[in-house]
């Protein structure tokens, strides 16, 4: 039965505080940066609209293929991987000499094994993952600041065992552009895509008997109304974030990422207690050395994590939808700081969340994108259990 939307009431006052602050920051970072970090907040921002109006996620779409079989969210996220890939392989691969972008090539590790399953795991446990964090928290999710906060702590203390992992077995970085030219690259990972799409879709027919659809959300009156409003369907999200994802990479040479930041504003922090982090490996040379010595706002990372925040509270107020929760079930907080120390650990192991690690890793042609993407579903699997355990979600096979 068709059901028709109701009236929505946007949030003015924060609608407009937002845009202010918006406009003051995207014009301080062009006066006293670069036009390229006005840029890259601004598309920041476009990101934080798409994730939450989209309500686009990978920790509640795993648990729900996971515990229900129920794969539309997995299913976009297959789609997102195929797109992405179409648009950045040929970059990548130089077929446009004149933009000039990096792979975000990781090592195919120890390290990152074990830091995908411990993001994976800690995902459930927190109640979202490196993008889910952010658009949460711009949305009035308040318990996702502990999860945000102990996300940072976490790759805090990863930047000061990475190098140690990293003396663990080890075949370095493996590019399937470099090993076979972009062009068959590209037409073996869509080959295997398409295998992972068919066996998503064959699971979730042989349990439900159909398929959930992409737009399962009450529509709007009319397109523009929907675009300002929302929601919307997981396959505009899917578009949206592929295409900000490719301005990302012709922008700031490098595919999107998000948990680089964390570190670095953890750094910051315990700089400002008093602490020393300069004599780590990790901060005593190369881009993170600059980075500490530079303000926040001089990183891509952070300033796009920003323009995240800022987009999703925008778009939660146009939905009206921007409510500050005051209300926690037990064991909350105690889930949000495991969830946040584990993914931040995690992600500084795995060089990178489930954005910067596995979904630029697969759609750079790096085979360690596929090694994060194998050890963060196993440690999903785990977390969803362990939710279980801490009495967030009934057990498996109830139906509520």
């Amino acid at each position: 039965m068709q059901t028709t939307a109701t009236p929505v009431r946007s949030d003015k006052t924060v609608v407009l505080f937002t845009l202010l602050c918006v406009l003051a920051l995207s014009l301080f970072l062009q006066a006293e940066f670069s036009t390229r970090q006005s840029l890259l907040f601004l598309i920041g921002l476009g990101l934080g609209i798409t994730l939450l109006h989209a309500a686009f996620g990978f920790s509640g779409s795993w648990r729900a293929f996971i515990r229900s079989r129920r794969g539309a969210g997995t299913r976009s996220h297959i789609l997102l991987l195929a797109l992405t890939s179409l648009l950045f392989f040929p970059v990548l691969g130089k077929a446009f000499p004149e933009f000039a972008a990096v792979a975000a090539l990781g090592p195919v590790s120890v390290s990152v094994l074990v830091g995908a399953f411990l993001f994976g795991t800690g995902m459930q446990l927190g109640g979202g993952c490196g993008s889910g964090t952010l658009y949460t928290v711009g949305g009035g999710h308040v318990r996702m600041l502990i999860t945000l906060g102990f996300f940072v702590v976490g790759a805090l203390i990863g930047t000061a065992h990475l190098n140690w992992w990293l003396t663990l077995p080890n075949l370095g970085r493996i590019s399937l552009i470099d090993s076979m030219g972009w062009v068959p690259a590209l037409v073996f990972q869509l080959t295997v895509l398409a295998v992972f799409y068919a066996v998503v879709v064959w699971l979730e027919r042989r349990r439900h008997g159909d398929l959930k659809d992409l737009d399962s959300h009450v529509p709007r009156s009319g397109f523009s109304e929907r675009l300002i409003i929302g929601p919307w369907p997981l396959w505009w999200g899917v578009v949206g974030l592929a295409l900000l994802n490719l301005l990302t990479l012709l922008v700031a040479g490098h595919p999107w990422t998000i948990t680089f930041a964390f570190g670095l504003w953890g750094a910051k922090i315990w700089t400002a207690l008093g602490g020393d982090v300069s004599s780590w490996a990790f901060w005593s040379s190369g881009y993170q050395s600059r980075a500490l010595g530079q303000s926040v706002l001089a990183d891509t990372t952070s300033v796009m994590d920003f323009g995240i925040i800022l987009g999703a509270v925008l778009a939660a107020a146009l939905a009206g939808s921007f409510a500050p929760e005051h209300k926690w079930r037990r064991f909350d907080v105690t889930t949000a700081i495991i969830g946040g120390l584990l993914m931040g650990y995690g992600a500084r192991l795995a060089f990178g969340c489930n954005i910067g690690g596995m979904v630029a890793g697969i759609v750079s042609g790096s085979l360690h994108g596929w090694l994060w993407l194998l050890a963060g579903f196993i440690g999903a699997a785990v977390g969803v259990r362990l939710r279980i355990v801490f009495k967030q979600d009934p057990p498996m096979g109830s139906k509520t």
